[in-house]
Formats: structure tokens, C-alpha cells, sequence
């Protein structure tokens, strides 16, 4: 009679086709078999020597694979008697990952999330997940930037680290650089500051997410710009405030409307300088009127100043942070727009009375900003080479934008219904659509062009909608912009 080893003899076999390693099979297999239920608790296996020989491989995979087991907890040796299936694994059939070449597991039992992440949108439906091509929003002139200069900066400070950049925890971010951009924001912007409160983020959309869970409250009343930047609506609606959109005009918001909407709101956020996306220019009026309001309500306002470097039949206008004289304004500002996206560096103006909140916040989040680009930066900013970069794209921008309004007057007539609007600044236009024509149905047949026509209307929170393009300018070369626009022309004549 044949001796039967002691033992479970699972129904486990290795492929020595199969490019996986034979440790990494034999171990697969058997956490599966747990796993599954097929092994059960207690339950004593087959020794190495003993497995290794039914399967008839060497015995050094197999105490590979059983040294991996009995460390995850999966096996216990018990001293004189053997291996075993972990005693303290839970008796109930556990999921596990398909082996490969198997089919997924499909999801079951009760999945919770909160009802506050339904509120974001899903990322493949959002306008800017596009490609890089023509008309592209926030995307600059990649081939202007100094890419030399800044790799040389960043080798210096990679080559020979300032201690502080490696080592000090300051949520505010790197003091040497948020001294030069508080020295920028003075000359450049009009911004009254000091570097004490400047609070260095990753980018304008966290100074966003920042400012709500510093100043709002669920169910506070917030003015925003009708149309807007639909990622600050994300933020807002899911900090579980009450959005009052106010409408744009020519003159910016209409302070006046959001008076009569909502004269007790928490928090009006405005892009003045540039508003987004029509392009208009907050008037001097409606900027007192504003800071009017949140002096005599308590009320904050929140300034986004995204791209208020380029502007092209002015010289830049002052920042509204300026002209505040009561401490209610927030600046926010960035140099992603303005250099290149993936940077993620931007910064915020916070009245010094409220500096302890927004770093407590800041360091519940992520503790403090990487300090490498920081410290480049810096540098960039002191030695001149931001001033020298901002003043030549305000020539490439300038030049690029003329030939794309020239472009859309010679092949959309005004008289037909189509208008161009905030030519004056930045880095795009708004272009907008007579009546009976879908914005984002033609920008999705453009997409099959490889054209990114991002769509106006869903800038709006009520109907109706303006439907039309916020058309880039910033990286498309002016002897790509006239084919461009008679493409777009094409795709509206046949929608």
C-alpha cells in the first residue's frame, strides 16, 4: 500500500511554460486556494520536500513560496508538527485577485462612498481632458520657455541643496521664494503684502479647495461669475455651500445683481483682471462697489488672478488686493498658467489675521509644498529671467492672438450671429455661437480633427446658456492659427 504523506494535497499545478517564476505560481495558487476556501483554517499542508516532489520541481521554489505565505501571515508553522493554514484566517469565503488570464471579480455587497465625492465630476467628461493641438485652454508657448536656464537652476539646486530645502518643514512654503514673490506681486500687481503672508499651494485649484475649508461653512451663500470656472464650482458645491450665480457683463461681475440675490453671502470669488471665461475687465466702479459690500456685510472676497501678466492695448491692471483697505480680499495666483502646467507652483495673500488658519489647514493636507521648485523659482524670479520671459510671450501672445481674431472675422461674419469677446488680455478668447448651434456637439466631432474646441456653455449654472469656444491661443504657431479656424469653420457649417 502506497504511504499517503501527511497532509493536505491541494489541486495545485505549475506551468514551465508560463514565464512567471515557479515561487511566485506555487504561491499564487495556494493564496488562492485560502483564499477561495479550498485550504480551510488549520488545515495542515504537505512539507516542502513532500510538495516539491509531487510536483516534481526543486524544493527551493517551493520554500521560496512557503517563506512568502508564512510572512503575510497566510501559513504558521507549529514547532514538531508542520505547516498549516492559518488558524486565525476567518472561516467565510474571501475574495482574492484573478490569477493571470482569468476573468475579473465582480464587485459585491454594500460599496459606501460619500455623497459629497457624487458631487465631482467624473474626469473623462470634464471639457479640458482633451490633447495638445490647437485652440487648447491654459496651454502656453512650450517652445518659447528658457528650458536651458531653468535646467541649469534646477541642476544647481539639485547639485548643491540649501539645507532648508531638504530638511525644514514650513507649510507656508520656502521663505527666500515666498520673499521674491511677495517683491514680484508689489511691483507687478500692486498687491500690498509681506512675505509672512504669502502661503506657497500646488496651483490656484488648491488655494481654491484651501480658501473653502478655511472661510465657508456647509450652506453659506457664495456669489460666483455666470458664466465661471466650473472647478471652483466643483470645490464650492462640495464644501456644501450655496452657489449665487451673478452674472458677467462688460464690466465684470454685476455687483449690484449679487446684492439683490444674496446680500448676506459668505463670499464673492472673482477673476477681475481677466474674468473667466468672457475675458471682460472688472471696472473700477464694480471694484469698489465690491469691497464696498464685504466691508459692510463681513463678507470675503476671493481674487483670481490667473493670468493677469499678459495683457496687450494696456499695461497690466492693478490687482483689486490693491485697493482693499479693510483686509477682505484673498489673491490668488499661480505660475503654472504662466510657465508650463505641470510646474503646479502657485500662491496666496492671506490677511494676516487669518494666517494661523490657512497654514493649520495647509498642514492637515499635505503638511508642506516640495521645496525644489521652489528654491528654482526663486531663483528665476531674482536673477531676472521671469521679468525677461513674461515680456517676450506678451509679444508672442500678442502676435498670436491678432492673427486668430483676424482669422474668425474673415470667416465668421458678425452679421451672422458669431461674436468674439475678451481679446484685450490673456491667453485665450471667448467665441460665441448664434442660436440653434450645440457647442458640445461640435466640440466633440473637432476632437476626431484633433482639434480641441473647448465648449462655453457648460461655464454656465443656468439656462440659457451661452453656447460657443474659449479658444487658446497660447500654443498654437500663427501660421497654424488661419487653418485652424477655417477647420472649425467647416465643423460648424456642417453642424
Amino acid at each position: 500500500m502506497k504511504n499517503v504523506p501527511n497532509g493536505t494535497l491541494p489541486d495545485l499545478t505549475v506551468d514551465r511554460n508560463d514565464p512567471t517564476p515557479l515561487h511566485k505560481q506555487i504561491y499564487d495558487r495556494y493564496r488562492a486556494a485560502i483564499l477561495r476556501g479550498g485550504l480551510r483554517p488549520g488545515e495542515q499542508i504537505l512539507s516542502s520536500r513532500e510538495f516539491a516532489a509531487e510536483l516534481r520541481v526543486s524544493r527551493f521554489p517551493v520554500l521560496n513560496a512557503y517563506a512568502q505565505l508564512l510572512a503575510e501571515g497566510y501559513l504558521e508553522s507549529r514547532v514538531g508538527a508542520g505547516t498549516f493554514v492559518s488558524a486565525s484566517l476567518p472561516e467565510q469565503q474571501m475574495s482574492v485577485p484573478p490569477l493571470s488570464g482569468q476573468s475579473p471579480s465582480v464587485p459585491s455587497g454594500p460599496r459606501p462612498v460619500s455623497r459629497r465625492s457624487a458631487l465631482y465630476p467624473s474626469l473623462p467628461t470634464l471639457p479640458f481632458v482633451r490633447g495638445w493641438g490647437s485652440f487648447g485652454v491654459h496651454q502656453p508657448a512650450l517652445d518659447q520657455f528658457p528650458f536651458l536656464i531653468w535646467s541649469s537652476l534646477v541642476a544647481r539646486h539639485s547639485r548643491n541643496p540649501h539645507v532648508n530645502a531638504i530638511h525644514r518643514i514650513d507649510p507656508r512654503g520656502a521663505e527666500r521664494f515666498r520673499g521674491a514673490v511677495c517683491d514680484y506681486l508689489r511691483t507687478a500687481r500692486g498687491v500690498h503684502c509681506s512675505p509672512d503672508q504669502i502661503l506657497i499651494v500646488s496651483g490656484s485649484q488648491q488655494a481654491l479647495d484651501i480658501t473653502a475649508r478655511v472661510l465657508l461653512d456647509p450652506g453659506n451663500a457664495v456669489w460666483i461669475e455666470e458664466p465661471g470656472y466650473s472647478l471652483q464650482r466643483t470645490v464650492l458645491s462640495t464644501a456644501g455651500c450655496h452657489l449665487i450665480p451673478v452674472p458677467v457683463d462688460g464690466e465684470g461681475m454685476n455687483v449690484a445683481a449679487g446684492i439683490k440675490r444674496a446680500p448676506k453671502a459668505r463670499a464673492a470669488f472673482v477673476t477681475p483682471s481677466h474674468q473667466y471665461p468672457l475675458g471682460s475687465t472688472m471696472s473700477a466702479s464694480r471694484r469698489l462697489q465690491l469691497l464696498n459690500w464685504a466691508h459692510s456685510a463681513g463678507a470675503w472676497v476671493v481674487e483670481d488672478d490667473y493670468d493677469s501678466e499678459f495683457r496687450y492695448e494696456t499695461l497690466p491692471i492693478a490687482s483689486m488686493h490693491g485697493l482693499d483697505r479693510n483686509a477682505r480680499v484673498i489673491y490668488i495666483g499661480t505660475f503654472s498658467k504662466v510657465l508650463f502646467p505641470s510646474l503646479r507652483l502657485g500662491y496666496m495673500v492671506i490677511p494676516l489675521d487669518l494666517v494661523d488658519r490657512f497654514v493649520a489647514v495647509r498642514y492637515a493636507m499635505d503638511i508642506f509644498p516640495p521645496y525644489l521648485h521652489q528654491e528654482v523659482m526663486a531663483d528665476f524670479i531674482l536673477e531676472g529671467h521671469f521679468a525677461r520671459h513674461i515680456r517676450k510671450m506678451r509679444q508672442v501672445y500678442r502676435e498670436r492672438r491678432s492673427v486668430l481674431i483676424d482669422s474668425l472675422a474673415r470667416e465668421f461674419p458678425a452679421h451672422r450671429g458669431f461674436e468674439v469677446h475678451g481679446v484685450d488680455a490673456g491667453m485665450h478668447l471667448a467665441f460665441t455661437l448664434p442660436p440653434g448651434l450645440d457647442d458640445r456637439e461640435i466640440s466633440a466631432r473637432a476632437m476626431d480633427s484633433r482639434l480641441w474646441l473647448w465648449p462655453l456653455s457648460p461655464a454656465y449654472t443656468t439656462s440659457p446658456a451661452r453656447h460657443g469656444f474659449i479658444l487658446g491661443f497660447g500654443s498654437s504657431l500663427p501660421g497654424q492659427i488661419p487653418g485652424a479656424v477655417r477647420q472649425m469653420q467647416s465643423l460648424i457649417a456642417t453642424g
